[in-house]
């Protein structure tokens, strides 16, 4: 009974729950990444946020878990706080274990990373991403430093995409600069198979896919 109201305490606070009831005798760790990411600063209690420091010691746990087998990421972000949202790419690019990505509503801005950062990804076919410059709000210094810092922190963006999936680093900087699409300024909106075709996400599936994929991989590490 306790653990029952641990695992839905988990869900409603975290949206994490440890998956074990297969027929394969494996388990699951069900991580999403939904609304904001927050981070070092808190948003306001009306938005739905992930926390940075809430995901980042659960990957640390899941990688020293021997009982867990496999991660699935669930994404439905609109992005948020670019170094937080890197350093939890960086952890999941770098567990040791089977990963499995599935953006659904959509997966923008900061959240094009964390979707290719797993070994295989998913779009659902009505799932968007959002592909735009590094933006800034509060005072900005309207020096040459600035934009060299807006620049870098860009480049560190695209060169992870490009170096976890089938994207080209340059590919990535044009479809960020894009002029031809309104995403409040600048940038390029996929929807479903266009994100597929453009190397970014490896396939079109719904959530018996992602689990498929995910058991093949388990199956193939062990």
């Amino acid at each position: 009974m306790g653990d029952t109201k641990k695992e839905n305490d988990n869900i409603m606070e975290f949206g994490q729950a440890m998956l074990h009831a297969d027929r394969r005798n494996t388990t699951i760790y069900l991580l999403s990444i939904i609304g904001e990411i927050e981070g070092h600063e808190c948003l306001p209690s009306t938005s739905k946020t992930t926390k940075y420091e809430h995901v980042l010691p659960r990957l640390a746990a899941i990688e020293d878990d021997e009982s867990v087998n496999g991660v699935l990421l669930l994404l439905n972000t609109m992005g948020g706080d670019v170094e937080s949202g890197l350093a939890i790419a960086e952890m999941v690019a770098s567990l040791s274990k089977p990963t499995v990505s599935l953006v659904l509503g959509g997966s923008h801005s900061i959240g094009v990373p964390l979707a290719v950062s797993t070994d295989y990804s998913f779009i659902v076919p009505s799932g968007t991403m959002v592909i735009h410059p590094v933006r800034m709000s509060g005072t900005v210094i309207g020096a040459k430093q600035t934009y060299d810092y807006f620049k870098q922190m860009q480049d560190r963006i695209a060169g992870f995409v490009a170096s976890h999936c089938h994207v080209s680093e340059e590919r990535m900087t044009e479809m960020m600069m894009n002029t031809q699409m309104l995403t409040k300024d600048l940038g390029t909106i996929l929807v479903g198979k266009q994100a597929v075709s453009e190397g970014i996400i490896d396939a079109v599936g719904g959530i018996s896919d992602a689990f498929a994929k995910l058991y093949q991989l388990i199956g193939e590490n062990s």
